[in-house]
């Protein structure tokens, strides 16, 4: 599966960078924007994800994150995340990025991670920036910050919005001092994230895809493996285990 180059760029590597999107979680049964849900299915995400939404209408926009939230309660972490967890300790750097909100990375035990576009499980105050990560469910109205009275928002990227700008720019250098670097699950068409591999490989990293089908990166690789990315990283761990005994 995997050719002899890719593993000795592997094993001799320390600096390794990983970029994920929700093909890695699809694995876990994640949602998308458009899962099925009753009255949501109405509504294109543009019409919620967004800040004038939820100025004019908090209750309405925060309801859905809660019905959003509740779901994922039972989503679990995949072999994906848990095999991305066990490489951040293999190597004397490892960073994780990743375009998903769903926290999955974090459960699944990997501690270095960058999320890009924020995550569903936290809140902020808008005013205040207070963070409120303790939030029950089943609370479908919009709360207000205790120290401020501020409204409280998801700590999610809306559409129109910028990405936060620390997270970007720590991605990037983590791209560019990568010898390693993965594209996982990722259609490589959303930017900014769909420049981290580019760069790395501009910087002199061999750059490695895992999806389930080619993508607009594919040509510009060094590898790709195509697949399941739970099957594959759950089968490079092995052979990297092997290898380093």
């Amino acid at each position: 599966m995997f050719s002899d180059d890719f593993i000795n760029k592997l094993l001799n590597s320390k600096k390794v960078a990983v970029l994920t999107g929700a093909g890695v979680s699809a694995e876990s049964g994640v949602p998308t924007f458009r899962d099925p849900g009753g009255i949501w299915e109405k509504f294109r995400p543009e019409q919620l994800a967004n800040f004038e939404a939820f100025m004019s209408d908090p209750d309405f926009v925060w309801s859905w994150y809660q019905h959003r939230r509740e779901i994922m309660r039972d989503v679990k972490p995949n072999p994906g995340h848990y095999a991305l967890a066990d490489m951040e300790k293999m190597f004397a750097q490892f960073d994780l990025i990743t375009q998903n909100i769903d926290n999955l990375h974090f459960r699944a035990g990997s501690k270095n991670v960058t999320e890009l576009h924020g995550n569903i499980e936290r809140n902020f105050c808008i005013k205040c920036k207070k963070y409120y990560n303790e939030i029950d469910v089943k609370q479908k109205a919009v709360l207000k910050c205790e120290k401020c009275n501020g409204l409280i928002r998801p700590d999610v990227v809306w559409f129109g919005e910028m990405l936060p700008y620390e997270s970007l720019q720590h991605a990037e250098k983590c791209a560019m001092n990568s010898d390693v670097f993965f594209s996982i699950g990722t259609s490589a068409e959303v930017y900014p994230a769909a420049m981290l591999p580019m760069i790395a490989k501009q910087s002199g990293a061999y750059v490695v895809e895992i999806n389930i089908k080619p993508t607009a990166l594919t040509y510009d690789v060094h590898e790709m493996l195509q697949g399941k990315s739970g099957e594959i990283l759950t089968e490079l761990i092995r052979v990297i285990k092997y290898k380093q005994n």
